[in-house]
């Protein structure tokens, strides 16, 4: 149980990073090789998917969550989180958007980082 905490934690510790531009924050939460599918079809790197967010491609203003569901196997676990989200991406303007981000993470020195993530809507 303190696995699943620990990362729902982490969930909602992301979209405050997110919110912020914490840069360093959301790093610190990635492995090495993290990627991102962005809902678009677009494959980033943490590198790629962090610039945008500092600059200014992607915005997000509030999130808030309907649910986080985690799955723990050993040092492996998912996590689907569903939030509601105020955002403006790639020039638009600011719309609510209701999106399910499907993680993959892993235990790394006793602690939970996010692999790899998946956007879309639900």
């Amino acid at each position: 149980m303190e696995d699943i905490e620990q990362i729902r934690g982490l969930y909602r510790e992301y979209w405050r990073c997110m919110i912020a531009k914490d840069a360093d924050g959301l790093r610190g939460m990635m492995t090495e090789d993290y990627t991102l599918l962005h809902m678009t079809g677009v494959r980033q790197s943490a590198g790629t998917f962090l610039k945008g967010l500092m600059d200014g491609t992607f915005n997000y203003y509030s999130a808030d969550h309907d649910s986080i569901e985690v799955t723990v196997s050993g040092d492996r676990a998912s996590m689907i989180g569903k939030s509601r989200v105020l955002a403006a991406v790639y020039g638009g303007g600011k719309h609510s958007w209701r999106l399910r981000g499907e993680f993959s993470l892993r235990k790394e020195e006793g602690r939970w980082k996010l692999s790899s993530s998946r956007a879309s809507t639900y």
